[in-house]
Formats: C-alpha cells, structure tokens, sequence
C-alpha cells in the first residue's frame, strides 16, 4: 500500500483559519473584522432666500388678476396688485407664499398662494484658493462642487485635490476629496451648492 504524504501540521492550521473551520485560539471564537463606519454624510443646503435681482412667478389659484412676474427691487420689495409693497429679500419661497396668503386673506376667500424663483440672478457661490479663475459664479440649477469647480477653470499644478472644503453661510464645513469623487468612490460628496457656498482649494 502506498503510504500517502502526511501534511504540514502548520500549513494544515492556516487553510483551517483561512476557510474559517477553526479559531484563532481554542476556546475562542474569531472575532469579525472591524466594519469601517461610514462617514456622516453632509447636511443639506439651507432653503434658498430671495434676493434683490431675482424674479420671481406668483401664483394666486383661481385668481388670474392677482397671478403676476415680480421683479425683486435693489431695496427687497415686490410690488403686487392689491398688497403694494412687500418684503421678499431674505426670505425663502415657501414663507413668502404664507405670508401673501395671510394678507390676501382679507380680499380673497381661502388664498392658495405659490412663490417660485424664475430667475435667481442674485444667488452666488464662490470658488478661491488653487483654481485658475477664482471668483463668483451664479447659482444656476443643479450646481455642484465639480461644475463650480468646472467654471472655475479647473486646478493649478499644487493645488491639494483631496482637501477642499465648502464654507457655507451657517459655518458649516463640507468636505471634498475631488480624488474619490472622480473615481467614483464616494459621489455623494459632490453635493448641490446653495447661495453663498464657498468651495476653498487649499
């Protein structure tokens, strides 16, 4: 009878931990890999204020003579039919929309008020630090960290591409790392800008 090879004792232990058929310490059970926590993810912009510049689209249902195009003046009023003059600047659509519901109460029975901005020309963002044209871009719909960075024409040659950060109006600090969002590590850093972010490229 051939005699069939004897293994190596220790090589025979390490295929054993490795398929998981025995612990690391008798008596004791393996302990899983520690899971790396996910990092918190970023707060979300702030609702977007009004400001002067903007125009905005005011909808009374079922109320066409009261339905109008308002300008934001440079000192933040609207001027509407009915109510005269209104503060609009620094505030959100949706409380505007309360607010002339409330007051147009008097005049029409149960007012159902929409504020939309159709042109937000005064919202801005801002792009310092390590890019060719730093400045101030305007908000347009659906800006993100990399179409900010886009505008702003891209890095210079020393620019430290894994530690940029958005300032935001609240003091918030949103980290960056443009090196895992292009490769598509973590997209959900490439985070919708609100008015007055600043993306800082250190």
């Amino acid at each position: 009878m051939t005699k069939r090879p004897a293994s190596h004792p220790i090589i025979g232990a390490l295929a054993l931990l490795v398929l998981g058929a025995v612990p690391l310490i008798a008596g004791e059970s393996a302990s899983p890999a520690p899971q790396a926590e996910a990092a918190p993810a970023p707060a979300p912009p702030g609702p977007y204020l009004i400001g002067p510049g903007d125009m905005l689209k005011i909808v009374v249902w079922k109320e066409p003579d009261l339905t109008v195009d308002a300008a934001v003046r440079l000192d933040g009023m609207i001027t509407l039919p009915l109510l005269g003059d209104v503060q609009a600047a620094g505030r959100p659509p949706s409380d505007l929309a309360r607010g002339l519901a409330e007051a147009l109460d008097r005049y029409v029975e149960k007012p159902r008020v929409t504020v939309s901005v159709s042109q937000a020309t005064s919202a801005r963002v801002y792009v310092v630090g390590e890019v060719l044209r730093p400045g101030e871009f305007a908000l347009s719909g659906g800006m993100t960290v990399l179409r900010a960075l886009a505008l702003a024409g891209g890095f210079k040659e020393f620019a430290r591409r894994d530690g940029i950060v958005i300032v935001r109006t609240d003091r918030t600090i949103v980290p960056f790392n443009y090196k895992r969002v292009v490769e598509g590590r973590d997209v959900s850093q490439n985070v919708l800008l609100s008015a007055g972010d600043t993306v800082v490229v250190p």
